[in-house]
């Protein structure tokens, strides 16, 4: 059975989501990986190929048993995990992780990322957690992912880096991208004294405005 449509466009749009990362400094060489929803399978990111050498044919259909047709490159050694978020979470039609630097450096420092701006609230959350380590592409690592994302688009991975779940694409790497300046931000607040932060009741109407927010 030939590609579809939909495909082919999500494959491109996978390409250009992992440049977009590298150029924009949230990933570096061939860490971090992407998957997008495609009917009952899943498209993921190959394992091992560099940003800039990504082409949409490299993209690996995963189907629900986790066999991919024959031919295909190997893929991510994160699928479980990705696959695993996809399973638990209808609401979410992609997955971004990367190893940006500031989110990555609270991640091995093991600290969630607090109240510390309203926009933290882009996670979903009034904080942004940290899934317990464990070896990357290992089932325990899917698992302790989506425990800790349970209910928001956002958590950090111990000693790893920052994992995003949400509905498209596009808002995924947005996510990520604003959690890294948020992790950012953090680090900074903590060489100068650490930070202020905002009370819990703040948080909580700030997560009710983003929920109209923009363009629906």
């Amino acid at each position: 059975m030939g590609e579809t449509n939909q495909e082919t466009v999500l494959r491109a749009r996978m390409v250009e989501v992992m440049q977009a990362m590298e150029a924009r400094g949230l990933n570096r060489g061939t860490s971090g990986n992407v998957s997008v929803r495609c009917g009952e399978d899943m498209l993921v990111t190959p394992s091992g190929v560099p940003a800039a050498r990504l082409t949409p044919d490299h993209m690996v259909l995963v189907h629900p048993d986790g066999a991919s047709p024959q031919g295909a490159l190997k893929p991510s050694s994160e699928w479980r995990m990705h696959q695993g978020i996809l399973d638990r979470r209808p609401d979410v039609g992609a997955v971004v992780h990367c190893h940006s630097r500031h989110a990555t450096i609270l991640a091995c420092a093991g600290r969630p990322i607090p109240a510390v701006h309203y926009m933290v609230a882009v996670s979903g959350g009034t904080s942004v957690p940290v899934a317990p380590y464990a070896t990357f592409g290992s089932g325990e690592l899917a698992q302790a992912v989506v425990e800790a994302l349970d209910g928001r688009y956002a958590a950090l991975m111990a000693n790893h880096g920052q994992i995003v779940a949400a509905p498209n694409l596009d808002f995924a790497l947005a996510i990520a991208e604003e959690i890294e300046e948020q992790a950012a931000i953090y680090w900074g607040t903590l060489a100068i004294g650490g930070p202020s932060l905002l009370a819990e009741e703040e948080m909580d109407r700030i997560l009710l405005r983003f929920r109209s927010y923009g363009q629906r």
